[in-house]
């Protein structure tokens, strides 16, 4: 199954919720697994990058993830949308309402307990999960279309560059891209060209 909840919950949890969260924890084991549930265009690269993960002392990630999702000083990758769609590059912009609109228009409620946008990328991926788990597999393909792909190869690539203390979220999203990547192929999905600000 190309869309597959599984794998999309797991990603979707580390990047929203702080890796010594109960919801981060009991999911960390299960990425060896990643390799087996999706067809990776290269598997090899795929089994290295999850079995560095599982190896990973999940104690020590909370600086890595305050850096990239709290603002620990500098925030070099912001984790919302339109920080890298609006030209102001503001959180709550113009992408955030059009994705607040889409949501609504599809009797979506995201509930974030961190208290911020609905365009959170990890938030993002678990309202993806929301959809498919109820059959709605067209609204879910257009969510990542029209509203996660015309930013998340860069914040990806951000995350991927940015100097972090362990390899654990530059892992997470290499694997993410590929998955992303493969999706939008399989699917054969019109992203919109969108300038980024970020």
């Amino acid at each position: 199954m190309l869309l597959n909840t599984s794998i999309l919950r797991i990603l979707g949890a580390c990047f929203y919720y702080s890796p010594d969260s109960p919801s981060v924890k009991s999911l960390i084991p299960l990425m060896p697994f990643l390799v087996e549930l999706f067809p990776w265009p290269d598997r090899q690269k795929i089994k290295k990058l999850t079995k560095e993960i599982a190896k990973q002392d999940f104690e020590l990630l909370y600086y890595d993830f305050s850096i990239l999702f709290e603002g620990q000083g500098n925030m070099p990758v912001p984790p919302w949308g339109s920080v890298y769609l609006d030209p102001e590059k503001i959180v709550m912009g113009i992408s955030t309402q059009a994705y607040q609109h889409f949501l609504s228009l599809h009797s979506i409620a995201v509930e974030s307990v961190q208290n911020e946008p609905t365009d959170q990328f990890g938030l993002m991926l678990l309202a993806v999960v929301y959809l498919l788990e109820r059959d709605k597999k067209i609204i879910a393909i257009e969510l990542i279309e029209q509203h996660l792909l015309p930013w998340a190869y860069r914040y990806l690539s951000l995350i991927q560059m940015t100097k972090l203390e362990h390899i654990f979220y530059r892992n997470l999203a290499a694997i993410l891209e590929e998955y992303l990547k493969t999706i939008e192929q399989k699917f054969n999905l019109k992203v919109p060209k969108r300038q980024l600000f970020h």
